[in-house]
Order: C-alpha cells, then structure tokens, then sequence
C-alpha cells in the first residue's frame, strides 16, 4: 500500500519503530499533494521546504533517544480559520490575504507539541460560513469523488484532503455541521466532541456550546489517536475538561444488542431521496449486525429557533472582528456573511431569551431518549454532493429553503443538544457519491460513541474505499 494511504496509527507505529523516517511519510504526502491538489484545491499556503526540514529535524530527535509525542513524524494541514504562527491565515477572507499570525492557536500548539509536521493549511469558506467551501482567494475546493461536486464545508478542506490521501489526518471546526457535513461528502469521518472536550478558547464568547473543534480522518482509530493530543483543560477554556488518557488503546466496539434509535428526518426535514436510499440501507445493516433498531420520531424543531438565533449573536460581531462599520464591509465579505451580521445586530432580547429556552429543551430531549438508547442515529447531510459551481441548495427534495443555513439543519439541530457526534459513511449513491450518518452519542461519552462507530466501520469497510482520482 501507498504510503499515503497508510493509517495515521499505523504511520506512527512505523516511525517509532524505525520502519519508517518522518521525512519518508512526510516526503511521501508532499508527493501526493504535488499529484492532486490541482484537481482538488484542499491544501493552500503549502511549505514543503520548512515540513522537509522539521521533519529531518524530527528524525535527529528520535536518533538521540528523546521522547516524541503522539503524532511523532505525521504530517498535518491546519484548516485555515486556526492561527498557525509564521503560516498565512486567511480566515477565506481577501481582506485577510495576506495575514501571518505570530502566535498558534491552542490547537496547534498541542498538535506541534504532540510532535505532528504543518504541511500547509486547508481551504475554508470565507469566515467559516456554510457548508461548501470556495472563497475568492484561493477559489473552490472539489470533491475527490467527482470533481464537479462541492466537498462541503466549512472543512471542506479537511475533508478532500482526507479523502485524496493528502493527509493522514485534519482538524476541524464545527458549528452548524462543519465537521460532519465534509465528512459525509468526501466519505471520511470526524467527531463533532462534547463541548469543551477539545478546548478552543478565543476571543468570543468562551461559554460558546455550538462552535467545537474536533478531529477528522479516515479511519476511527485515527481520530482516537489525534485525541490523545489535543483533549485535556486548559484554564482559558471554562467549559474544557477530559485526560488524552481516555482516548489510548484500542476502540472495542460490538454492534450486536446496540439499542439504535433511529431518526430520519428529525422533526419533518427534506432530505434527498438518494440521501434517504443509503441511510435507509445502512439501518438495515444495523439491525443485521444485531442492533436493536427503533424509528422514532425525534422532532427537533424548536432547535431551528436557538442556532439560527444564537449563531447570529455570534456574527454580530462581524464589525468588530473585521475592524469596520457593517455597511463598509458590503461588497468586500460575502453576501451570506452579512446577512447573518444583519440578523444579529437586528435581534431584541426576548428573541435571545427564546433561543435559550430552547436550547435547554433540545438537551433535555436528547439526554432523556439516550437513557434508553446507546446512540441515535440520523442523516449526516440532506443532500448528496451538489453542484461546486452553486452556493448553496436552493431546495432540498422539492422544499424551497428558507436561507443558506436551510439545507444544514440536519446537523444544525444536533449541535443544539451539545452532544456528542461521530460521522461516519453509510455508502454511496447510485452514482458513487458519499453518504454519511450521524451517530450520537451520550454527553460526554466520547469514548463510547467512538467504540460504536468504529464497530460500525469494521462491519461496513466504506473506511477503506478511496475515490478514483488515479483513474
């Protein structure tokens, strides 16, 4: 097997045991990203001379003995919202062009720390918002499945990375879906964590429940393996809590007795009939497998009312997080992001006061059907890769969608319960495009969603299935 389609944990082994150099795998990645990325546009402000170099540095420091964190020798791209010091960070703005930290995000931090090499960054929607990634700086990322089809997003550069053998494993950030929506497009998984398990603290709102960064990658174990470098407190993060201890050893799973509650749609949601096809099919393979599968109806309505409000609190600081009025902004951020601005600026506080009521109910609600269950499981996406050309579905499946988050709420109300998700595939369409599910899991069961989803990947293979870009 190519290198670069080896598993992270099985990368790592090979370097700690002298199987492989850092700079082999790393060298190995960078070819690949040679081969690819023009067709798929997932790596952008790519070093090769500085990951070559950190890398021989990486091997010297292995050669004297000394001891190397989790991610010894693995390559990484960082997703181009994360500050990564010395490394252009654009946030997919044109306004920030040409903008170079001078100090990491937390999150990069720990994964330098934990000894893994920046290869480069992965493209991002402008500021992060919606689920399909282009942006007028480095344009449009493509789905490695088929070219014409957008990657989704906000990590969509993650995602195609992944999935194209770019990398071994990605980092991502999620609020209405942006870890799990590339996930099910690009046919790779990632874990949207509790709230808090893997600290991101920032300059907003640090009790913040609905923006979380988490691992991506292609196999479950892979995402186990990142874990163990970046879970743990960190005091500027309130909310942060959970040991890389958790997250050691391998993930035993068994899907056999599984109480599945199984929600399509949840709460009346438009999903595509090919969408619907694959998940429909994948329960079957639950219950096959001998999980305990229920259909329930799990209306999650009432969430629409606390993302959608809530989320634009957060981008009524779109002014000051750009260091200009609103109306100076027109024309120089994307039209969506300015609406979103518009709805924050525009709220009153009984609005607000809502959205939190509701926010609390939709805990309670899926807290209370996890203690009959051990996982629900729903659509991880609507629809199947669409367009790359368009900005985002219009309708889904005959409904007119009321605005660009529309066609995301599919995650966008499991992110109001703060629990935690596993994306995984559950197949492909008649055209070969990539299907996820979503796997919730108990608050802060992290351990135990992942043991779940990687039962379910040793019972699929869809992990192992890589898109035809050698063709």
């Amino acid at each position: 097997m190519e290198l670069h389609w080896r598993a992270a944990r099985e990368l790592s082994r090979a370097i700690r045991e002298r199987e492989l150099s850092a700079r082999e795998v790393v060298a190995a990645h960078l070819e690949r990203i040679d081969a690819v990325n023009p067709k798929v546009n997932a790596i952008v402000s790519l070093r090769p001379e500085a990951a070559l170099a950190e890398a021989d540095a990486a091997d010297q420091r292995m050669a004297r003995g000394e001891p190397v964190g989790p991610l010894h020798g693995l390559p990484i791209a960082i997703k181009d919202l994360m500050d990564t010091a010395g490394i252009r960070t654009t946030y997919g703005s044109k306004l920030f062009a040409e903008h170079v930290p001078e100090v990491d995000s937390l999150l990069v931090a720990r994964l330098k720390a934990a000894g893994a090499i920046v290869v480069g960054k992965t493209n991002t929607p402008e500021a992060g918002a919606g689920s399909h990634t282009f942006n007028e700086v480095f344009g449009t990322t493509r789905n490695p499945w088929r070219l014409d089809r957008s990657a989704g997003g906000s990590s969509g550069g993650a995602g195609a990375a992944l999935a194209a053998g770019m990398l071994p494993l990605a980092d991502g950030s999620d609020h209405g879906g942006s870890i799990r929506n590339p996930a099910s497009f690009n046919n790779v998984v990632g874990l949207r964590p509790t709230p808090g398990l893997v600290p991101h603290p920032g300059d907003g709102d640090v009790w913040d429940v609905a923006s979380v960064v988490g691992p991506m990658a292609r196999t479950v174990g892979d995402l186990t393996l990142m874990l163990t470098a970046i879970v743990g407190p960190d005091p500027r993060s309130p909310l942060s809590h959970g040991a890389p201890a958790e997250f050691a050893g391998d993930l035993r799973g068994d899907l056999d007795g599984l109480r599945v509650a199984w929600t399509p749609d949840l709460g009346g949601l438009p999903i595509e009939a090919s969408v619907r096809a694959v998940c429909d099919e994948a329960i079957g393979q639950f219950a096959a497998c001998g999980a305990n599968v229920e259909h329930i109806d799990l209306d999650l309505r009432d969430a629409d009312l606390a993302f959608e409000t809530l989320r634009a609190v957060g981008f009524a600081r779109l002014p000051e997080l750009f260091g200009a009025q609103l109306e100076d902004l027109r024309g120089r951020v994307k039209d969506t992001v300015i609406w979103n601005a518009e709805q924050g600026l525009a709220l009153d506080g009984a609005t607000v006061a809502r959205a939190m009521d509701a926010r609390g109910r939709t805990f309670q609600q899926v807290a209370a059907l996890l203690q009959d269950y051990d996982v629900i499981v729903a659509p991880a996406a609507q629809v199947a890769p669409f367009d790359a050309d368009i900005e985002y579905p219009a309708e889904v499946d005959g409904v007119a969608m009321p605005h660009y988050l529309g066609w995301m709420r599919a995650c966008s109300r499991i992110t109001v319960s703060s629990h935690p998700v596993a994306a995984v595939p559950a197949g492909f369409t008649g055209d070969g495009l990539p299907v996820g599910i979503q796997l919730v899991g108990r608050y802060r069961g992290d351990r135990r969603l992942l043991e779940i989803a990687a039962a379910w990947e040793a019972a699929t293979g869809l992990t192992a299935r890589h898109p035809p870009l050698d063709d």
